[in-house]
């Protein structure tokens, strides 16, 4: 088989492209339980001993640890003794491993968290001979899309040791802990137990915590996951685009017609060619499979939202971007095709042809990788785990496709277009796009360092000028010296190219001044980033459920509610990506009452307050509680961001709605609730 020209390229650009294949789902109305904790005792000795503590946290979330500023973050990791019946703790509990530590520029401020999983050993020793310890487990946690509000872990443990001494010589010691601790446990034996929420339903209060019922009418207005059909027909347009590369398109008439001239008959020439054309499937659909499995669809988005992770991938794509300009070829060792080209000598029949297969594959990665790169990180990035597989069968369809489709009708080979100077000109379009895209990860890591080297208008500044120069490139007035001249001579295909790359330029200069840009709002930094811009003023928000809910039927306006966290940075990014785009903000200030709810919020109730839940009494002493517990009994949730829409008697009239920077819908989200309103 005839194949380009290839240079030398090191081994670690195909690793890190490996690395790049990861880029967030929505989640609907449920209950997360990302952190699940089992406790034990452990005796180290006759009298001596260990609280084991074990948290198994999900993949993708992250556990945040006690060292914390609990007035500036998420709430930091506790544990309140409750009981200590027979033991007096010996120091303080330390976990098995340092938790990790990053500058977090939503609250300007270093965070740490554990993943994974973590355990917490508590030294103590015992008193009694038989003992019983109650502790409480404090404890919030996150992960790229939701957070939980801070939660409780309560757990009770006994256990028998050899004190030394008579029984009549040991006296029982009750210890307790901490002042603080002392005055809980008296406001909490203070509490008159009322009836749960959940009970009283005949007042107004009660009716509006009454549990919301989800209908066909008021389903999640967003799924959670694109749609595999939508990853199947982008990767499928983005393996018609490889084809048009000079690493690909020279190919299929060389290959077809290898399997035309071999002599047997046209029928098993045409079966040959099938066989290469699946060859070609499975090599690029087990990628897909061995990425999903390597590293598993809530890695791919932990890898994603990482500073580090997405300054690596912003240099790759610049460099394949250059690679396109002309000023480099990126290709896979030549031992690697050599090989596969050694084995399809020596073996036959259908093995052979898969080697064929393999072979095409890697020569041709200076012009597939860096598209299949970017098509993976978006078929990762919908958090369903088939969707890089899904999107390398598309990708891989749309190469095998010309490969069968030619042997069957080898007269359509005369038609084609032949290989010329255009299709460096697809090579360097695809270069101003990769540049365009690289920008985008550079502005991740740029947010959570807080730099400030990439903020909203020198982004757009940027990108006005990357498709302006596509445009110029396209008409003809420049050309990289890799290419040769410039030919000023066009065809009206290409004309139009470039009026759509210039038109979109021109689409992007108002968001200088704050234009929401509604069209691209998915990439560019959000709007709290520009330095200037003619925006108005906040909307009036509620912190009072009750309150908000009046405030609502006294206007006649519909009520939307915000359950967010002082400690949820995804609540941070929505408000700045969403929430503050000028569409949005007048609407919601045009129609509706404004309730945000912080269920981390420290302030306690005036008086706490005992409801049941599944089965079991639970203080809620903070207003943080209170609105964690309203969420959680009405809503069936426990996530943050979310957002639902309710009338002034407190039935769901549109939502929920999680955390996503689709800013479209976003507000058809807001167009049913005020819609269903006016019905009503």
């Amino acid at each position: 088989m005839t194949r380009p020209d290839k240079s030398t390229f090191t081994r670690a650009i195909f690793l890190a492209l490996i690395a790049i294949f990861c880029s967030v789902s929505t989640i609907t109305a449920q209950i997360l339980q990302p952190v699940k904790w089992s406790t034990t005792v452990k005796m180290t000795g006759d009298s001596e001993g260990e609280i084991i503590m074990k948290g198994s946290i999900d993949r993708g979330w992250h556990l945040y640890s006690n060292d914390l500023d609990p007035n500036i973050g998420p709430s930091p990791l506790s544990i309140s003794w409750d009981k200590l019946d027979g033991v007096k703790l010996k120091g303080n509990w330390k976990a098995d491993k340092p938790s990790h530590r990053e500058f977090d520029s939503m609250f300007e401020a270093e965070l740490s968290w554990w993943t994974g999983s973590v355990v917490l050993t508590q030294p103590f020793t015992a008193t009694k001979e038989a003992f019983t310890i109650d502790g409480t487990i404090n404890f919030s946690a996150c992960n790229d899309v939701n957070c939980i509000p801070p939660s409780r872990e309560s757990f009770t443990l006994t256990g028998t040791a050899k004190v030394k001494g008579t029984p009549e010589e040991t006296k029982p010691v009750e210890e307790t802990v901490e002042a603080e601790v002392v005055a809980e446990e008296a406001a909490i034996d203070s509490v008159a137990t009322v009836a749960p929420v959940t009970v009283d339903t005949t007042d107004a209060n009660g009716a509006l915590w009454a549990p919301v019922t989800y209908d066909a009418e008021n389903a999640p207005t967003n799924s959670g996951t694109t749609s595999l059909w939508f990853i199947f027909f982008t990767c499928f347009i983005g393996g018609f685009v490889a084809l048009l590369t000079p690493c690909v398109w020279p190919m299929i008439p060389l290959t077809v017609s290898f399997f035309l001239k071999k002599g047997q008959s046209r029928a098993r020439s045409i079966i040959d060619a099938t066989i290469y054309g699946v060859s070609i499937i499975v090599i690029y659909l087990a990628l897909g499979l061995i990425i999903t499995g390597i590293f598993g669809a809530s890695s791919l988005n932990a890898l994603s939202t990482s500073a580090v992770c997405n300054i690596i991938f912003f240099l790759l794509l610049v460099v394949f971007a250059i690679s396109f300009f002309g000023a480099f070829d990126i290709k896979l060792p030549e031992s690697w095709s050599n090989k596969m080209d050694r084995t399809a000598e020596n073996t036959t029949g259908m093995l052979s042809i898969f080697f064929m297969a393999f072979t095409l594959t890697l020569v041709s990665f200076s012009c597939t990788g860096p598209i299949i790169g970017t098509l993976l990180v978006e078929a990762a990035s919908t958090g369903d785990k088939l969707g890089p597989a899904i999107g390398m069968f598309g990708f891989s369809l749309a190469l095998a496709i010309p490969f069968c489709l030619f042997a069957m009708f080898p007269s359509l080979l005369q038609s084609t277009p032949k290989s010329g100077a255009w299709m460096n000109t697809v090579k360097v379009v695809l270069g101003f796009i990769e540049l365009a895209l690289s920008l985008k990860f550079l502005s991740v890591a740029d947010l959570a360092y807080g730099w400030h080297i990439l903020d909203r208008e020198v982004f757009i500044v940027l990108w006005v000028a990357i498709f302006l120069l596509l445009g110029l490139y396209l008409l003809g007035k420049f050309n990289f010296k890799h290419y040769g001249k410039a030919d000023s001579s066009i065809g009206t295909f290409r004309f139009f190219l470039a009026l759509i790359s210039i038109s979109f330029s021109l689409y992007l200069i108002p968001g200088l001044w704050g234009a929401p840009l509604k069209g691209v709002s998915a990439f560019v930094p959000p709007l709290f980033t520009q330095d200037f811009n003619l925006y108005g003023h906040e909307f009036v928000e509620y912190d009072d459920f009750e309150e908000g809910m009046k405030a609502g039927a006294k206007e006649g306006k519909p009520v939307l509610i915000d359950f967010s966290g002082y400690g949820c940075v995804n609540c941070r990014k929505m408000e700045g990506a969403v929430l503050d785009e000028a569409e949005v903000h007048s609407m919601i200030t045009d129609n509706f009452v404004v309730i945000k709810l912080m269920v981390d919020e420290k302030k306690e109730l005036p008086q706490p307050m005992t409801v049941e839940e599944n089965g079991r009494q639970v203080v809620l002493k903070t207003y943080g509680d209170r609105w964690s517990y309203l969420q959680r009994y009405k809503f069936s949730a426990n996530a943050q961001p979310y957002y639902v829409i309710l009338n002034d008697k407190g039935e769901l009239i549109s939502g929920p709605f999680s955390y996503d920077e689709n800013i479209p819908r976003f507000v058809q989200f807001l167009e049913k609730g005020i819609s269903n309103y006016k019905k009503l």
